[in-house]
């Protein structure tokens, strides 16, 4: 009896196993989901109260054992009476936590890269801080009070009143010390383990690299099956 239709029903198994494997690595993905949200700011100025809403976006990107906080503005909040040279504006904001976490997380922009026009809105850019996880769980980002720093004074500050909803919600897996117990006091903080990626890109390479192993894996058992049954 020929043990080719064996060989070939060994394949086909592996095949499967494969497949299945493959999924359960996209199930078990960790989750940060990220949301473009209207933020009605009111904002006190050097020339008078203003108010402006811009769509606000909070993304999140693992870096090391922390993650890189990126805020962005589609559209400015504020403007300014008098040109403002290049490089002389500064924004920052805080980014209130919540879930897992609590209290604010300070991010801030860089100086601008051209001369702004008197009355014209104040283009923000796009800000960057960085958040370490104190222990596992779901963490919450939300827009907080912006500061437009310029000519030497806080030109603009900006608080929402919309009471805006999160903007990113990271999942945070990984730590040691479980899921409601934060890390010890009075202290070294003991090393946090690796994290799962995040970012977009991250999150593609890490699910590649896990499917390409078990792809090798797969199909050195093959290899050593249809070898064993040819002897």
């Amino acid at each position: 009896m020929s043990k080719e239709p064996n060989r070939r029903r060994t394949t086909a198994a592996l095949t499967a196993a494969v497949a299945v494997a493959g999924a359960a690595v996209l199930a078990g993905a960790p989750a940060a989901h990220a949301a473009v949200v209207d933020v009605n700011y009111a904002c006190e100025t050097k020339i008078g109260p203003k108010s402006a809403v811009s769509p606000v976006d909070i993304k999140a990107v693992k870096n090391g054992s922390a993650y890189t906080i990126t805020m962005s503005f589609e559209k400015g909040v504020s403007d300014s009476p008098v040109e403002l040279p290049k490089g002389v504006m500064t924004p920052r904001a805080d980014l209130v936590l919540g879930g897992a976490d609590s209290g604010t997380l300070k991010v801030k922009g860089t100086p601008n890269t051209a001369a702004i026009p008197p009355d014209t809105p104040i283009r923000i850019g796009t800000l960057t801080g960085t958040y370490t996880p104190k222990k596992n769980g779901r963490v919450t980002f939300t827009a907080g009070t912006l500061t437009v720093h310029a000519l030497g004074m806080d030109a603009a500050v900006c608080a929402p009143k919309n009471n805006p909803k999160a903007s990113l919600e990271l999942e945070v897996t990984g730590l040691s010390g479980g899921s409601d117990t934060p890390p010890p006091s009075g202290g070294e903080e003991e090393p946090a383990a690796e994290l799962p990626k995040t970012g977009p890109l991250d999150s593609a390479m890490a699910l590649g690299t896990l499917g390409g192993t078990v792809l090798l894996t797969g199909a050195a058992g093959v290899l050593w099956l249809t070898r064993r049954t040819a002897r």
